[in-house]
C-alpha cells in the first residue's frame, strides 16, 4: 500500500462559495457547518457563500471559516475514501486544521481558538506598521542576506516568514524594510507581489499577539493524536502533546518552513498526497518541490472522484485490513490463545465454547457483508469474550492486559474506555 499524506492550507485560500459542492453533497457537513455556526455565534454559511470578500478576507472571519472547510473535506474523506494517512501537515493556519482532523483538539475548541488567534492578528494588521512580500526566483540565502542587511541599516525588522517552495518565499516585517528588501531583490532579478494584509505575520513584530495568543491555548485540553502532524517551526512530527502550546505560540513569529515538511514527507516515503481546503496552493508546492508524490486537491465533487480513482487499490486494501483486524476478530484470536485453567468440560462447553461459536457467527456475518462492526455487534463481541476470561479462569491482570491490547491494535480505546475502568475495578 502506498503511503499518503494529507494536507491543509492556510489563510489566503478562501474565497466566496468555497465548499459548497461539498454542503450540498454532505448532511454530516451540514451539520458540522451548524456546529461551528453555533460556536462562533455567526452563519457561517451565510458569511462563505453569501457574504462578501472583503468581510470572508478578515483574519478573524477567514481561519475558522477555513478550518471549517477543510475539516468537512476531512470527514467526507475519511467517509469516501477511508485510506489511513501516515502523517498530516497544514500551512500556517492549516496546522489547527491538521491537529483537528488528527484528533488533538476539538473541533469547537480549535474554532474558538482560531478565531482569537484572528482577533489578535487583525489588531496587530490594525497598527499598519506592517507588510509582507512574496519573492519568486531568489535563492533563500540571497533573500536572507538582503533582509539581514535592510534590517541593520534601517533600524526596521524584515525577515523571511515563509519557505514555501523553492521558487516562492515570502518576506514581513516592517512596512519601509518590506519595500526596501523587496526593491533591491527585484533589482536583482526576482520577481515581488505584496500580500494583502497589513500585518507581519510570521515575523517577530507579532510577539505581542503571540504571548496573549500563548494564553488562549494554555487554557485548553490536548488529546492523544491519532496519526502524526507536523509542525510549521520544525518541519517534523509533533512529539507529545505538551509540544502544542510552544509550537502554536512560536508559529505566530518564526517562519512557516513549508520546505522542511516537503522534505520530511519523501524522506517518509508519501507517494500520495490529498489538499483537503479550498483552491490548489499546497498542490502546486508539492508539484514543485516533491514531483515523486502525487498531489490531488480534493474541494469539487469532481477532484474528490479523482482521488477516489487514484487510490481505488488502496481503498480495497484498506478494507480488507480492517475486516480483518477489528474488534471481533481480535476477540476470536484474544479467546483462543489465552491459556485454559479449567477442566470442567461441562462448565467449559457452556461458557467457553458457547459464546465462541456466537462470535463466530459474528464474524461470519461480517464477511459475508463485507461491512465493519457496529458499536453494539463490538460490544456483544467484548461481552462474550468477558464471559470466556472468566470460564478459562484466566487472572485478572492479565484480561485487562488483553482488552487494552484489542482496543488498542484496533483504536477503539475512547469508544470503549469505559470496559477498561470496569477492569480496573
Amino acid at each position: 500500500m502506498r503511503k499518503l499524506a494529507l494536507l491543509f492550507p492556510g489563510q489566503g485560500s478562501q474565497y466566496i462559495g468555497m465548499g459548497k459542492e461539498l454542503l450540498d453533497e454532505s448532511a454530516a457537513a451540514r451539520e458540522l457547518f451548524a456546529e461551528a455556526s453555533e460556536v462562533l455565534g455567526l452563519d457561517l454559511q451565510q458569511l462563505i457563500f453569501q457574504g462578501s470578500t472583503e468581510e470572508l478576507t478578515r483574519t478573524e472571519n477567514a481561519q475558522p471559516a477555513l478550518l471549517a472547510v477543510s475539516t468537512a473535506l476531512f470527514h467526507a474523506y475519511m467517509d469516501d475514501i477511508g485510506v489511513e494517512p501516515i502523517c498530516l501537515a497544514g500551512h500556517s493556519l492549516g496546522e489547527f486544521s491538521a491537529l483537528t482532523s488528527a484528533g488533538a483538539i476539538p473541533f469547537a475548541d480549535a474554532l474558538r481558538l482560531v478565531r482569537r488567534r484572528g482577533q489578535l492578528m487583525q489588531e496587530a494588521a490594525a497598527e499598519g506598521l506592517g507588510a509582507m512580500c512574496a519573492i519568486m526566483g531568489s535563492q533563500p540565502e540571497q533573500v536572507e542576506r538582503t533582509c539581514l542587511n535592510v534590517s541593520a541599516d534601517m533600524n526596521r525588522s524584515v525577515v523571511i516568514s515563509n519557505y514555501n517552495s523553492s521558487t516562492q518565499l515570502v518576506i514581513s516585517g516592517h512596512r519601509e524594510a518590506v519595500e526596501a528588501a523587496a526593491k533591491q531583490l527585484e533589482q536583482g532579478g526576482a520577481r515581488i507581489a505584496f500580500l494583502k494584509v497589513s500585518a507581519p505575520f510570521h515575523s517577530p513584530l507579532m510577539q505581542d499577539a503571540a504571548a496573549r495568543f500563548e494564553e488562549e491555548l494554555a487554557a485548553c485540553t490536548y488529546h492523544p493524536f491519532r496519526w502524526p502532524v507536523l509542525s510549521n517551526v520544525t518541519g517534523k512530527p509533533y512529539e507529545s502533546l505538551e509540544q502544542i502550546v510552544p509550537y502554536l505560540t512560536k508559529q505566530l513569529t518564526a517562519p512557516v518552513r513549508w520546505d522542511l515538511t516537503m522534505r520530511e514527507l519523501l524522506a517518509a516515503g508519501v507517494a500520495v498526497a490529498a489538499e483537503l481546503g479550498p483552491k490548489q496552493v499546497l498542490t502546486q508546492f508539492v508539484r514543485t518541490d516533491a514531483k515523486s508524490i502525487t498531489c490531488y486537491p480534493y474541494e469539487k465533487t469532481l477532484e474528490r472522484g479523482q482521488l477516489k480513482e487514484e487510490l481505488a487499490g488502496e481503498i480495497k486494501d484498506e478494507a480488507k485490513r480492517r475486516r480483518t483486524n477489528n474488534v471481533v476478530t481480535r476477540c476470536l484470536a484474544a479467546a483462543v490463545c489465552t491459556r485454559n485453567r479449567n477442566w470442567d468440560l461441562e462448565e467449559y462447553e457452556r461458557g467457553f465454547v458457547a459464546p465462541y461459536r456466537q462470535v463466530q457467527h459474528l464474524q461470519q456475518q461480517l464477511d459475508e457483508s463485507g461491512e465493519e462492526p457496529t458499536k453494539e455487534q463490538m460490544q456483544e463481541a467484548l461481552e462474550h469474550l468477558r464471559q470466556m476470561f472468566v470460564t478459562k479462569r484466566v487472572p485478572e491482570q492479565e484480561q485487562q492486559e488483553r482488552f487494552a491490547e484489542i482496543l488498542r491494535l484496533t483504536g477503539t480505546t475512547e469508544l470503549f474506555s469505559s470496559l477498561l475502568q470496569q477492569e480496573s475495578h
